[in-house]
């Protein structure tokens, strides 16, 4: 059955089928335009991947590539909810649906510690920003409102979720970790 939440994700998937089978370096640049026309309008999502957890943030998966070209994931941050410092160790897009995120990029120093990589970024509600390992993905997202939740779409170059990547401590000190997702009961049904 067709739903205005599956409608918008088939939408963006075709749109991005055909960005991932052309040049890579203009991957991020193309896609950024339907990314940015799927967060535009709120209201699409199933109640079910936008659901927050009191704990933690929620990354629901959304839609999974077969041939493993991209995924595109739904992060429900509950008020003042926030990331480890992380990596991807692909490209990425995000894009604000609901709310807003504080971005915080880091980058290595000469001492091989951790640094901030300039202010941090408030993406508001439309806002569509990107990340690669080229340009630097490491950062730390967080919830910029202590009392709603904040909403974000985001495409990554392979399921984001079975992708091996690491958080960070101040020193720079990697741990390994696999993100997974958290789906909702309905989608096992």
């Amino acid at each position: 059955m067709s739903t205005p939440h599956t409608q918008a994700i088939d939408r963006l998937v075709a749109a991005i089928e055909t960005i991932v089978a052309g040049a890579p370096d203009a991957i991020l640049a193309r896609a950024a335009e339907p990314l940015a026309a799927l967060v535009a309008k709120d209201d699409w999502i199933d109640p079910a991947f936008a659901a927050p957890d009191p704990v933690r943030y929620r990354q629901y998966l959304l839609y999974r590539d077969p041939a493993d070209r991209f995924s595109v994931v739904s992060f429900v941050w509950g008020p003042g909810q926030a990331t480890p410092i992380h990596d991807h160790r692909v490209w990425g897009l995000v894009g604000v649906l609901r709310g807003a995120e504080i971005d915080q990029r880091y980058a290595r120093t000469a001492s091989g510690a951790l640094g901030f990589a300039g202010p941090p970024t408030q993406l508001d509600a439309g806002a569509v920003a990107t990340l690669s390992p080229e340009s630097g993905d490491i950062h730390q997202v967080s919830n910029a409102f202590a009392d709603r939740v904040s909403i974000s779409i985001h495409v990554y170059g392979t399921d984001i979720g079975r992708v091996e990547r690491a958080t960070y401590d101040a020193t720079g000190a990697a741990k390994p970790f696999i993100s997974g997702y958290a789906q909702p009961a309905s989608v096992f049904a």
